[in-house]
């Protein structure tokens, strides 16, 4: 029997400022269209169309209606940027489709026509500013791509230093793929902050390792640079001393070692080689073709309401682990990881939540209760303070 054909949007700038988080989320989510289409078991293929925004803001809500309408595909992949999703949604709504989006933001979001596997500030930015704060200080100094979530992740993390008992010692911007920052290097190594919150975006966060790399090696004692969305992608192309150092939070990095990881690299591994390394972009839009295919399955349609209702009522396994679906936000809980990234590129993980982090997207239980950051430590006591971010 000939099998039906499902078509998927695939919409992710592969060329642009942020071209390689796209080149990774594509292969990601065609390494998971190859297994589905293999799988006997499965009674349809899916046939992707794949559509290049450039980066361009203007080009994503035209691409994502013109897949729908003329396509057919009731389901969309991708968008990287916070912009580029808030373009989309409403193409995405009006038309009754579903987008799947999968990459680290903001939060202050939830939408009945998106599914979010991405993290968000509970299960990236707060982890990671349990671990540094205590340890390294409360004076952060913040640079980001000058759009949504640069905007956003440094309101947020004003809030958690200041209530902390900290200061931001400045907070800057630049274009979204600008490589222009030796202004920003200048006035690091100015006001000596205790440490760098890069929210910078694809060439913008790899020019800026460059530079600083120069500037540790002139000081070094230079302060660590720390990121919720830094992955093995930006660390590519950089020297080994330009690469290590830098410590990130993420659901994944290439060197997570769990069963359902090892066995995930291995799959990998026979389609790809084994020096393909994956990355959390790889893994995440795995993950979105994966978990809409069993749904679809399930639902015996690939109508995005049915598909709803299958996601947000079942576990998934994946290669971060089992994923579930809030039924209320339609975000996924996931384990946040903290690791220490190497002169090979590569993050040495060296701290895992215990299992996986209820999405709080509007941060309205994560916020009602004192930031953990180690009790007291040379800046004197925090417990007792809570958070006042609001939208």
């Amino acid at each position: 029997m000939k099998r039906e054909t499902v078509p998927v949007s695939l919409l992710y700038s592969t060329t642009g400022a942020y071209a390689a988080l796209g080149r990774e989320a594509v292969a990601g989510a065609m390494a998971a269209i190859s297994e589905v289409n293999a799988d006997a078991r499965i009674p349809f293929r899916i046939e992707p169309k794949i559509d290049d925004p450039a980066g361009r803001a203007e080009h994503y809500a035209l691409l994502a209606e013109a897949a729908i309408r003329q396509h057919g595909c009731r389901h969309v992949i991708g968008t990287i940027t916070s912009w580029s999703r808030k373009d989309v949604l409403p193409a995405i709504e009006r038309h009754g489709a579903l987008l799947w989006y999968a990459f680290p933001y903001e939060g202050y979001e939830a939408s009945d026509s998106a599914i979010y596997l991405g993290a968000c500030p509970n299960q990236h930015l707060l982890p990671l500013f349990e671990h540094v704060l205590p340890r390294h200080g409360r004076r952060p100094f913040i640079v980001g791509s000058n759009y949504i979530w640069g905007w956003e992740i440094s309101r947020i993390a004003r809030e958690i230093a200041e209530t902390a008992g900290g200061q931001v010692v400045s907070d800057r911007f630049v274009p979204l793929g600008s490589i222009e920052v030796e202004h920003l290097i200048a006035e690091i190594e100015q006001k000596k902050p205790d440490f760098i919150l890069s929210n910078l975006v694809g060439e913008s966060s790899t020019a800026f390792l460059a530079a600083y790399d120069e500037l540790r090696g002139r000081i070094p004692s230079a302060p660590p640079v720390v990121a919720c969305n830094l992955s093995e992608i930006e660390l590519d192309g950089l020297s080994s001393s330009a690469r290590s150092g830098h410590i990130s939070s993420s659901p994944y990095f290439n060197g997570l070692d769990t069963e359902e990881n090892r066995d995930f690299k291995a799959r990998m591994a026979l389609r790809h080689g084994s020096d393909r390394r994956l990355t959390t972009s790889f893994v995440a839009a795995y993950m979105s073709v994966s978990i809409l295919a069993r749904a679809i399955a399930d639902a015996a349609t690939d109508a995005p309401e049915a598909v709803r209702r299958v996601v947000t009522s079942r576990l998934f396994d994946t290669p971060v682990g089992p994923v579930s679906i809030d039924p209320r936000t339609h975000h996924a809980a996931l384990r946040p990881h903290i690791g220490l990234s190497n002169a090979q590129g590569e993050f040495d993980i060296f701290h895992s939540a215990p299992g996986p982090v209820v999405a709080d997207p509007y941060l309205v239980r994560s916020l009602a209760r004192p930031l953990a950051t180690g009790g007291t430590d040379a800046a004197g006591p925090t417990s007792g303070n809570t958070l006042k971010v609001i939208k």
